[in-house]
């Protein structure tokens, strides 16, 4: 007897639409994982443009200390909320529901809900990054990096730092309530060192320093040489592309899709 050869079919653009379309829908169904990254950022931004003293003055040609410091914090912010609190919370809802198992066993898999999940997630940082600087531009007078280039490499080499630490957080989560836990203490604490609060140079030296080897401090480091046209340091390359890198392999060996 001959054996019979079934050819499974893989998803085609149509079915990837609709996945990315379904994992929209989620997202935005979830209000309070809208509101942390489009407002949190807005509501630091404000806080910035209110307690930073000479704002209006220019530290570059063209560059105020406003656009100096808060920018770069703020775009920091919107990256790292969704990466590591918004994108691990849902992987871990799809895990306790036993969603990725069902979908092992369809011509989809689970790395296709992982891929349209960031896909999702990458257009909030989008969003977000677009509502926080047209608020920037109307009210407190921002302005663009000096090295647009630049800055923009940067903004993709913070992504890749910061999912890959939320890749982290997806992966150590039991529970989506423990990953949003995980994901807050995470954020909060790279952030704190990052410069969220306040400029990073008001931090004790011991501080700063720590803090730089953060990926958020070492990304809001990046986009403040992009504003006023200075060369990155090597540092905040190797601490993002290491971050990544971390994040990934940690990732390989921990993360379980049931």
């Amino acid at each position: 007897m001959s054996a019979v050869t079934v050819k499974v079919r893989k998803p085609g653009l149509k079915a990837w639409l609709r996945l990315i379309q379904a994992e929209a829908k989620m997202v935005i169904r979830d209000y309070a994982g809208l509101i942390v990254p489009l407002g949190l950022p807005l509501l630091i931004l404000v806080m910035q443009g209110i307690s930073i003293d000479e704002m209006d003055q220019e530290l570059a040609e063209g560059v105020t200390v406003f656009s100096y410091y808060a920018l770069p914090v703020v775009i920091s912010m919107v990256v790292a909320t969704i990466a590591v609190i918004n994108m691990p919370s849902f992987l871990a809802t799809y895990r306790k529901t036993k969603l990725l198992r069902r979908l092992a066993v369809t011509p989809a898999s689970p790395a296709m809900v992982l891929i349209a999940q960031m896909v999702v997630s990458f257009i909030q940082v989008i969003l977000g990054i677009g509502l926080a600087f047209a608020v920037a531009l109307l009210f407190f007078g921002a302005d663009l990096p000096l090295s647009l280039w630049v800055a923009l490499a940067v903004l993709l080499a913070t992504c890749a730092a910061m999912y890959g630490l939320g890749m982290i957080v997806a992966s150590v989560a039991p529970t989506p309530n423990s990953s949003v836990a995980i994901g807050l203490v995470a954020f909060f604490g790279i952030a704190a060192l990052g410069g969220m609060f306040g400029p990073a140079d008001n931090l004790p030296d011991t501080l700063q320093t720590i803090g730089a080897w953060l990926p958020f401090g070492a990304a809001v480091e990046a986009f403040q040489a992009a504003w006023v046209g200075e060369t990155v340091e090597a540092q905040n390359w190797v601490v993002l592309g290491g971050s990544a890198v971390v994040g990934a392999g940690v990732a390989a060996v921990l993360f379980r899709w049931e």
